[in-house]
C-alpha cells in the first residue's frame, strides 16, 4: 500500500476490508498508528481509518477544516477537552482543534473532513448510558448518534439468528463490524469488517450469533 496515494475514493463501488488483516502504518506522531480504509491524500482530505495510540502518546495540536468524527473503540482516548472511554462517540465540527492523547492507549474509528460545513455542532455520547430503540424488525435495534439531512449514524444491535427482508440503500450504507458475525448474499463478515455499500445497492443481511455495528447511511453520492 502506498501511503501517499489516494484509497478506495470511488464512493460507487463497494469495498469491503477485514482491518484484523491489514499492516498499522506509522502516523507523523510516534507510538500512533493507522490503518486507512479509504483516503483522499497523504496527510490531509476525506479520510476514514482506524488509529491506535500506544500508551503515553499523542498527537499535536491540529485543526480539523471539514470536521471530526470518532468512536472509541478500546481504551480512553484524551484531548484537552475530556477523557472518553471504549463506546463514546465524539463529533467534532468544522474548524475545530485539539491535541489528542492516550495515557492508557485506546483504537478508534475515524472520519476525517467529511462534515457539511453547516453541521456545526459539538457532541459526545457515552453509548453505555444511552438507550436502544426499536429496530424495523423485532430481533434489530437501534441506537442513534447523529443525522443532519439524509445522512444517519446510529449502533445497531442484532440479536441471535436476526434477519432482515432484502431492502435498498438510496442513499449508500457504510458498516463497521463491532462483534458477532453478519452475512449476506455477497459475502460473510466478522468483527473488525468495513464495508462501504454504494448508493442504491441492495441486500438481505442476516446474523446467526448477533451482532453489533457502528452503521451510517445517506452519505455516499447517488
Amino acid at each position: 500500500m502506498n501511503p501517499l496515494s489516494p484509497l478506495n475514493m470511488d464512493r460507487h463501488q463497494r469495498v469491503i476490508i477485514d482491518t484484523q488483516a491489514q499492516e498499522w502504518l506509522a502516523s507523523p506522531a510516534p507510538g500512533v498508528w493507522r490503518i486507512p480504509l479509504e483516503r483522499e491524500a497523504a496527510e490531509s482530505g476525506q479520510v476514514t481509518s482506524l488509529v491506535r495510540y500506544e500508551p503515553k502518546t499523542h498527537f499535536a495540536a491540529h485543526y480539523h477544516p471539514k470536521g471530526e468524527e470518532i468512536f472509541v473503540l478500546e481504551g480512553v482516548f484524551q484531548d484537552e477537552y475530556g477523557s472518553y472511554p471504549a463506546g463514546t462517540y465524539i463529533r467534532n465540527p468544522p474548524g475545530s482543534c485539539h491535541a489528542p492523547r492516550s495515557d492508557s492507549g485506546c483504537l478508534l474509528y475515524v472520519k476525517l473532513n467529511m462534515f457539511p460545513s453547516a453541521d456545526h455542532d459539538v457532541f459526545r455520547l457515552d453509548t453505555h448510558n444511552a438507550s436502544w430503540q426499536p429496530g424495523i424488525d423485532a430481533q434489530v435495534y437501534t441506537m442513534p448518534l447523529h443525522g443532519f439531512g439524509n445522512e444517519q449514524t446510529y449502533l445497531v444491535r442484532w440479536e441471535r439468528n436476526a434477519s432482515l427482508h432484502s431492502h435498498r440503500h438510496d442513499g449508500g450504507e457504510e458498516v463497521f463490524i463491532l462483534s458477532g458475525d453478519y452475512h449476506d448474499e455477497q459475502g460473510e463478515y466478522g468483527p473488525g469488517a468495513w464495508i462501504r455499500n454504494p448508493a442504491g445497492s441492495q441486500h438481505q443481511p442476516v446474523t446467526t450469533s448477533g451482532c453489533l455495528m457502528l452503521m451510517k447511511t445517506g452519505h455516499l453520492p447517488v
